[in-house]
């Protein structure tokens, strides 16, 4: 059933009052207890606070050789125009930010930021939780130790994670994981609140269980309980718990958890500004899945190095052949199965989505709104951190995907 939601200005949460006060008054006050702080429009403060309400492990910034992006504005972008999908009707860029409850927007042009605003909650020095965009940067370290032989993508995970040989992981490979063509028996529908994303939630929530709670404890312990259903490798699936089950394989390998190796093989080097950070369940163990906060101008360092093939801030930072590999995606096939109709032709790879277009597009996407957009052709990069009521991006995408073609076609006909 359709709902009606408050829209991007009438549920700004500046103007609602959360958590304000010393203390906050009563019915400002929303909390990951009662599950208060993921309800709509609280989730619009929430995505700039959550170590406000859970445990949290940092993801260190660089201490020097910090980046500062040269601005090049260009007011012309606002009144860019496209046609969202299932329309008639164009709009205007501007007019799209607030159908997709824009929280901050930063347009990167052959490096140098373009565009940039902020709404809602989040402010300049701030961070945001990316949601699934986090799976990207575990994919990425993932394709980064494949690249340095570290891990052997044809390898199973129980080869590497040995507690995984009884789950449906257990003879899945890293590549399979990596671009989660796995068969697990596993909702990840957020509609349904009987789905198995609940029980994966549930394991991983670091308050104390309910009375008579006898399920995993953890995200690993989960994992471990994962049946399988149909063969490996023959369909895409997007499920999130392939991502924490390949932090678990990066980390036995590493001795570093995600958080850690985030920080020293990425995050340090790209010079960022501002320490991001990972929730974590009762055992400490970061969401590789989804866990992760972080700053819209580092954010958009790390697309602006992808897009540069590994290279920034004066060094490379990640080897060419990592980017390439993800350039590469993965089976549409297998892609196909997964019925998105919105996404027509694209494929899976590393953890990133590959658009297959004839720019090269990939991106990054996480639910309510989260995206890092790479257009290679028109030296592009997107990174936007949202809000939205509806955790699908199917409720985002008619605004999004037509908007950042005609902003593509919009730089490519300025050369």
């Amino acid at each position: 059933m359709a709902q009606n939601y408050l829209d991007a200005i009438a549920s700004d949460p500046t103007k609602m009052g959360w958590m304000k006060g010393f203390p906050p008054k009563k019915d400002s006050i929303i909390s990951a207890i009662d599950g208060s702080f993921f309800e709509f429009p609280a989730l619009r403060y929430s995505v700039c606070h959550m170590r406000q309400f859970f445990p949290s492990t940092v993801v260190r910034s660089a201490e020097n050789n910090r980046f500062n992006f040269e601005s090049a504005l260009d007011k012309e972008l606002d009144k860019v125009k496209f046609t969202p999908l299932g329309s008639k009707e164009d709009i205007t860029w501007q007019e799209s930010l607030m159908k997709v409850y824009t929280d901050g927007i930063i347009i990167l042009h052959k490096g140098k930021i373009v565009y940039e605003r902020y709404f809602g909650a989040l402010k300049p020095n701030g961070v945001h939780t990316v949601m699934s965009v986090s799976k990207t940067f575990t994919g990425t370290l993932g394709a980064l130790l494949i690249a340095e032989g570290v891990l052997v993508e044809n390898k199973t995970a129980a080869e590497y994670v040995p507690e995984l040989k009884s789950s449906a992981f257990g003879d899945a490979t890293v590549r399979q994981i990596l671009d989660m063509t796995t068969a697990l028996q596993y909702s990840e529908d957020y509609a349904d609140p009987n789905a198995d994303v609940w029980i994966f939630s549930a394991a991983g929530n670091p308050f104390p269980k309910p009375p008579g709670y006898t399920g995993p404890q953890n995200y690993y312990e989960y994992l471990q309980t994962v049946k399988k259903s149909g063969n490996h490798g023959e369909s895409f699936g997007y499920k999130t718990i392939n991502t924490d089950a390949m932090g678990w394989i990066i980390s036995r390998v590493t001795g570093k958890s995600i958080p850690e190796l985030l920080s020293e093989r990425i995050w340090e080097p790209l010079g960022t500004h501002v320490d991001g950070y990972y929730l974590v369940d009762g055992a400490g163990i970061a969401f590789a899945g989804g866990g992760l906060s972080a700053n819209l101008r580092d954010l958009a360092m790390f697309g602006e190095m992808i897009r540069n093939n590994g290279f920034f801030n004066g060094k490379q930072i990640l080897p060419s052949k990592v980017i390439d590999d993800i350039k590469v995606g993965g089976s549409q096939e297998a892609f196909e199965k997964a019925g998105y109709t919105n996404l027509k032709n694209w494929s899976y790879r590393n953890m990133w989505w590959i658009t297959e277009n004839e720019n090269g597009a990939f991106s990054a996407r996480g639910v309510h709104g989260q995206v890092i957009y790479i257009d290679p052709k028109a030296q592009m990069v997107i990174v936007r951190l949202a809000s939205h009521p509806v955790a699908g991006n199917q409720a985002n995408d008619p605004y999004s995907l037509p908007a950042y073609n005609a902003l593509a076609k919009y730089f490519i006909s300025k050369k």
